[in-house]
């Protein structure tokens, strides 16, 4: 087994030349690597042979080199701190001085010395950027808390409180991810900014909850109407189709009595819809039969329409008011049908040959009528006596010659004519 060296001053002899190996091993197997200020023994292998006693050491020092070469890989690789890299430095450092080794520590050294040169200039550099990357996180962190006290200070009426939650747990989402993720913040920036935070979303809390324990009771006082509504409107069953203008009011109640909340709504209004649902399923019924009691009613009324067709034809007015008055009578008699489109179809086409005989009789009447008459002859007589006179004025004025004269006589004798004939004159 390998004997690491008593401490002891370097031999003194002057050190090879480079073309020499870095290690011996003398005769009671002590072994000694090469430094610049001459040989330095680094421990003894006195159970093998030299070969055996150098190659042991070698691999000490082989993995010191691994060491030292990690180290630069993983600077250039970059990713990790500049204070991790000089911290494995100092460590690496602390392990090549006077290592039991075999091999060019000095050239290690320099390595390590010249990496620490470097990560001294990084560091700066780092520290610069650790400030910048600290100010950047406290704007954001000021950010969001910005954002929470500015859901803080909303009137609570008009908020949408769904949403506002959901806003305020996104921002403490973004605040454990920045705490978690970003830089460390100043103690005191950080508990300040902390405070302010947990401070918004306990106003923002306390104004929900508010606002829902309101609505809530709101809510109560719907369901309460709502639930008078709906065991009104089961009351109405018995009625059947006569209870649906009572049910038809509630509704118009229902609609102004505001919202109880979804489920209860739900619940309620299936309810007081049910309700409705038999009545107007009474009406159905009722009209189901209605209309199947009509079909033979629609076919009578048709057939009385086809007896009526002969009334505009009938020249005799006398004797077409009697055939449309017994169908009339017998129209009245096969009573009221459904649907009623079809029935105020039917009645349209009875009650226009109504009004065509009913102008055929006023006509009739009109030209039949003693007064009237009386009234037509006497404009008879006038006109005849009109026109006499305007025959004469214009037989006077031709034998004057009067052109103008026989003009006017000619017009209004003209138009005494057409009056008088159209007197029957």
């Amino acid at each position: 087994m390998p004997k690491p060296a008593a401490a002891k001053p370097a031999v003194s002899e002057p050190a090879p030349s480079s073309g020499e190996p870095w290690g011996r091993v003398d005769e009671d197997g002590t072994v000694s690597v090469r430094e610049a200020g001459g040989w330095r023994v680094v421990g003894q292998y006195p159970d093998g042979s030299p070969e055996e006693a150098l190659a042991y050491f070698e691999r000490k020092y082989a993995d010191l080199a691994s060491e030292v070469t990690l180290l630069e890989v993983r600077h250039r690789r970059g990713g990790a701190s500049v204070a991790d890299l000089r911290s494995t430095a100092r460590t690496i450092n602390g392990k090549l001085q006077d290592a039991a080794a075999v091999g060019d520590l000095a050239g290690l050294v320099a390595r390590v010395d010249a990496l620490t040169s470097t990560l001294a200039a990084e560091s700066e550099t780092e520290a610069v950027a650790a400030r910048e990357a600290v100010d950047d996180a406290v704007k954001a962190r000021t950010e969001l808390v910005e954002k929470a006290e500015a859901l803080a200070a909303r009137d609570p009426r008009t908020v949408q409180w769904k949403q506002a939650t959901s806003e305020l747990n996104t921002l403490f989402e973004e605040w454990q991810s920045q705490q978690q993720n970003g830089p460390r913040l100043p103690k005191s920036t950080a508990q300040q900014l902390w405070k302010r935070f947990r401070d918004a979303r306990a106003i923002v809390d306390k104004h929900r909850r508010a606002f829902y324990a309101e609505l809530d009771e709101a809510h109560k006082g719907v369901r309460d109407r709502k639930t008078r509504l709906v065991e009104r409107a089961e009351a109405l069953a018995p009625k059947g189709e006569d209870g649906i203008p009572a049910y038809r009011d509630l509704l118009d109640e229902w609609k102004t009595a505001g919202r109880a909340g979804k489920k209860v709504d739900d619940a309620l209004w299936a309810r007081f819809k049910a309700a409705g649902d038999a009545l107007y399923g009474a009406r159905i019924e009722r009209e189901t039969a209605d209309l199947e009691a009509s079909r033979e009613k629609i076919e009578l009324k048709r057939a009385l329409l086809d007896e009526a067709k002969v009334v505009p034809d009938e020249r005799d007015i006398a004797k077409a008011r009697a055939i449309l008055t017994g169908v009339q009578r017998r129209w009245d008699e096969v009573g009221r049908i459904f649907p009623r489109d079809t029935e105020r179809a039917l009645d349209d086409d009875l009650r226009r040959i109504e009004n065509a005989l009913r102008s055929r009789e006023e006509a009739d009447w009109k030209r039949n009528d003693p007064a009237q008459k009386a009234r037509a002859n006497d404009m008879t007589r006038q006109l005849t006596d009109a026109i006499r006179k305007l025959e004469d004025e214009l037989e006077a004025a031709k034998k004057s010659g009067d052109k103008r004269a026989i003009a006017d006589a000619t017009d209004a004798l003209e138009a005494r004519r057409t009056w008088l004939k159209a007197l029957g004159g």
